[in-house]
């Protein structure tokens, strides 16, 4: 069976996601690639054997595609993951689902009325071998209960100039507010954050201290000009051990009486290998109706509004904000 898709976006994760299934996952075909400049599609469209659509919902209808890929700006992620359940097609949609809880609770409504799951989120990490790993050691008891969970995220420099703070807890710790959950099985209750000042213009770092409804720590550091390379890590202390991250690193340099190791610009290569995984599970979940086991679902999209929104708020106000206790509905029973 050939699935035949329509990828919305032609930025770096468009691309990436049109390569991936055209060259890494047999039995798929990237029919359409969408954007609204059709000069920025065109190459990448030729790269695949694609044709170039300006109007995302018209090749959302089109009859000749059996699931979507929504990768275009973030406002764009709920109302289109709502055109895909109106279509009754399954859709891998970019994170986040939306910043805004109402509009999250929109698409759950919608895709619940519809009687099936339709929207799978790209939280890629669940899918990378370190926090595989690190859920394991806990599942399996090796470090005891879980305590605290330490997490760094780091980029090079921030995607614009009029970045802040708040952008960096909306746009960047999703990915931590997701796969923390994942890993600890758990959902947040409150969340408190910090931000030093910097010696110059460029934004500064935010720090997140989440308490978990079991009692649990979780530190979240976002450094969106940490100018030196690419940098996630993570530590998960437990009663009876830890296990912590390591960086996955191909080569050491030996020059110059030193030795060193290079960061990656950004983050794809890190990822490389999860969002392979996480698209092979999209692909089996178009074929035979069946959430992934461990992908995200419009459920876990609202958690991270909800947990960004009180960051947010957190931070404006200086204090420790709750989050709102949602309980996880029997239409998203794991």
């Amino acid at each position: 069976m050939t699935i035949r898709l329509a990828i919305i976006g032609a930025g770096i994760m468009g691309s990436d996601h049109a390569h991936i299934f055209c060259e890494d996952i047999p039995g798929a075909e990237v029919r359409v690639i969408c954007y609204a400049s059709p000069d920025r599609a065109d190459a990448l469209a030729t790269a695949v054997g694609a044709k170039v659509m300006t109007d995302p919902r018209a090749a959302i209808q089109r009859s000749d595609i059996d699931a979507v890929v929504i990768a275009s700006p973030d406002f764009t992620h709920a109302p289109l993951s709502l055109a895909c359940i109106e279509a009754r097609k399954p859709v891998l949609c970019e994170k986040p689902l939306s910043q805004s809880s109402a509009e999250c609770h929109r698409v759950i409504e919608a895709e619940m009325a519809s009687g099936r799951r339709w929207v799978q989120l790209g939280f890629m990490r669940r899918y990378d071998r370190a926090y595989a790993q690190m859920k394991s050691a806990l599942t399996q008891g090796r470090i005891g209960r879980a305590l605290m969970m330490h997490n760094f995220h780091r980029n090079v420099e921030t995607p614009a100039a009029d970045f802040t703070g708040a952008m960096a807890i909306t746009n960047s710790a999703p990915h931590e507010f997701d796969v923390v959950r994942f890993v600890l099985d758990t959902e947040y209750a409150a969340v408190s954050a910090f931000q030093p000042k910097r010696s110059d213009a460029l934004v500064a770092p935010v720090v997140m201290v989440l308490e978990t409804v079991d009692g649990q720590l979780v530190t979240i550091e976002i450094n969106n000009n940490a100018a030196y390379g690419y940098d996630v890590r993570g530590e998960l202390v437990g009663e009876a051990g830890s296990v912590q991250m390591a960086a996955p690193v191909q080569t050491l340099l030996d020059a110059a009486l030193a030795q060193s190791a290079a960061y990656d610009a950004d983050w794809r290569a890190r990822y490389a290998e999860a969002y392979r995984q996480q698209n092979k599970d999209f692909l089996r979940f178009v074929a035979t109706g069946d959430f992934p086991a461990i992908a995200s679902d419009c459920r876990d999209g609202l958690a991270a509004a909800q947990v960004a929104e009180a960051g947010v708020r957190a931070l404006k106000e200086g204090q420790r904000i709750a989050i709102p206790a949602t309980p996880r509905p029997a239409f998203y029973a794991r």
